[in-house]
């Protein structure tokens, strides 16, 4: 890819992360939603696990493949293709008659989802080449996160009260088509050296391990031992698939070489962990607020600012601290402030009270507005450039995988404790272990982010790059992997 002007540069970032933008305001607007997508379809919380679930399902399991075609077939390619999938499922999800036709067409946004975020990653990896000005441009990336929480809750809220629920997909269609427009015109071609075979039997085992488990974890309160427990050992038979067959292609889809890097395995563990906390607390921040409290839309997407503000204020912060000092000062941070907040709702039920809620959304804010930036540079930096798709990818796989397992667990537990109960006379009880389920999530971003941000972690990446780049150059000369 040619070298591009500093300004040119900046408008690149933009148009990327407007494709950020509206895969994730999607999903914070669709929290707020929930409970009149309960009222109006009479659903069920498994029901509206899988209208989240479904969009973040097909977005982990595709994301990889999208990353290698990019790298192989080229970037702004595969890009304006995601930005024309996504923009035509928002309208279809818009029209939806009933819950089932809606959670199929959340699948065909995912479809075009899963070619955006990571694609654009690597775009912005191969535009911004220096290490502290790419830290800054990632900070600037996991900023638009915060914005599309800030600003997700209110417009959704406000869409629902004053329009009804089908608005909200409304509002990717203008965005979509003016990044449309913009790449295409001002978004250079890029694409790896040399392209990478596709591997579909690794994606298939990727569909079935992240389908079927996810299926297990959400139906396990409701179907029987008998249904969930011969699903659950299908997961089992695909991971094991996975991890036999992967190391034995000569290009696979998830090159478990990567995984040889502490801090790479450690962004990914980190990863699942951050996102499945988040799409955790959003789940019950949102059923909680709306149903037990009986708040309109408008005031609980209100009551969501508190958490939206410090991470749209702490992402760039966090972005200039991992370019300035690397990702441990962050990841302590995120974890330690995630872990609080997790503890305030386990221990002393902070949600029964203004000032505690208030307190818990705070520190959960600054939390995950530190760890964004510290997990894409971690899984970008040291790997070779013709590789960023891939390793992109499977760090934004780890962040879907992780809302996914998110909702299903916390929707699981939670659908266990209330029961036949109604929400407001049980929820507050049957929350408590979902929240011990969110700070555990916390103190694993803590411990893990402690132990591969160190010394002994930076010389496995280092390591790791080496063999890399030799497996490369080997390969280029034809000597085989």
């Amino acid at each position: 890819m040619p070298e591009l002007s500093p300004r040119r540069r900046l408008l690149v970032l933009a148009i990327c992360c407007m494709s950020l933008l509206i895969v994730s305001l999607d999903n914070t607007v669709l929290n707020v939603a929930l409970p009149a997508l309960q009222r109006e379809f009479d659903a069920s919380t498994a029901g509206l696990q899988w209208t989240i679930d479904a969009y973040t399902l097909v977005l982990a399991s595709l994301l990889m493949l999208a990353g290698s075609t990019a790298d192989r077939l080229g970037r702004k390619r595969v890009f304006r293709a995601g930005l024309v999938v996504f923009t035509l499922g928002s309208v279809l999800c818009s029209l939806a008659p009933n819950l089932e036709a809606l959670i199929a067409f959340r699948m065909v946004q995912a479809v075009g989802g899963s070619m955006l975020n990571p694609v654009a990653m690597s775009i912005i990896t191969n535009t911004f080449t220096e290490p502290r000005e790419r830290a800054r441009a990632i900070g600037v990336w996991g900023a638009v996160v915060g914005i599309s929480m800030a600003a997700g809750p209110l417009v959704g809220g406000l869409l629902v009260e004053s329009v009804g629920w089908r608005s909200i997909f409304w509002v990717n269609v203008p965005v979509g088509l003016a990044a449309l427009l913009l790449t295409w015109r001002f978004v250079p071609e890029s694409r790896a050296p040399r392209a990478r075979r596709a591997d579909p039997v690794g994606q298939l085992l990727v569909i079935v391990l992240f389908g079927s488990l996810t299926y297990a974890i959400i139906e396990a309160p409701h179907a029987p031992l008998s249904t969930v427990a011969p699903v659950a050992v299908v997961s089992l038979a695909a991971l094991a698939g996975l991890l036999y067959y992967e190391p034995r292609r000569h290009e696979p889809l998830i090159d478990l070489r990567f995984f040889r890097s502490a801090p790479f395995s450690g962004a990914t563990v980190i990863a699942v962990s951050a996102f499945a906390a988040l799409a955790g607390f959003l789940f019950l921040s949102t059923l909680y607020l709306q149903n037990v409290r009986g708040l309109s839309a408008l005031d609980a997407g209100l009551w969501m600012l508190p958490l939206a503000a410090p991470t749209f204020l702490c992402a760039p912060l966090s972005g200039r601290l991992v370019g300035s000092h690397g990702p441990r000062v962050p990841l302590l941070i995120a974890g330690a402030a995630m872990t609080t907040s997790g503890l305030l709702f386990a221990l002393f039920e902070a949600e029964t009270s203004g000032g505690t809620l208030f307190a818990g959304y705070v520190l959960f804010g600054i939390g995950f507005g530190f760890v964004n930036a510290p997990i894409t540079n971690t899984a970008v930096s040291g790997m070779p450039r013709a590789q960023a798709g891939v390793a992109s990818a499977v760090a934004s796989t780890s962040r879907q995988l992780g809302g996914t397992l998110g909702v299903a667990v916390v929707g699981a537990v939670l659908a266990a404790g209330v029961g036949s109960s109604s929400y407001a006379d049980a929820f507050v009880s049957a929350a408590r272990p979902a929240w011990w389920v969110l700070a555990g999530c916390g103190l694993a971003v803590l411990v893990v982010g402690a132990l591969t941000s160190g010394r002994w972690a930076r010389g496995t990446a280092l390591r790791t790059a080496e063999r890399l780049e030799s497996a490369e150059i080997r390969e280029a000369a034809g000597v085989g992997r």
